[in-house]
């Protein structure tokens, strides 16, 4: 049977694989591929919480939280792709290194 610390531990992994992305990759898809796994790994976490909670109500609650944060995550990914299709029209790269353009 999958209890609660299953998944608390599938969505542990899948935040700590983002942080590495984020940490070790400098491709700015791949930052954004990084970005959208921990959201969804934060998803995964509260998901569990609510089936588990034992108030059949609460996990409308954790529902509704989901989509509204999956709501946010493809917005930011729509415009996070804007502005890398912008840079890259612009200086031909999307190392994250190279992107010096938004700076003060």
């Amino acid at each position: 049977m999958i209890t609660l610390s299953h998944y608390l531990f599938l969505s542990m992994l899948l935040f700590a694989l983002g942080v590495t992305g984020l940490m070790v990759r400098r491709n700015a898809i791949i930052l954004l591929m990084s970005v959208e796994l921990m959201l969804n790994a934060a998803n995964l976490a509260v998901v569990a919480f609510a089936r588990f909670r034992p108030a059949p109500a609460s996990a409308d609650n954790g529902m509704v939280f989901v989509f509204m944060v999956m709501a946010v995550a493809a917005a930011e990914v729509a415009v996070g792709l804007a502005i890398l299709f912008n840079l890259y029209r612009q200086r031909r790269t999307v190392n994250a290194d190279e992107l010096n353009v938004l700076k003060g």
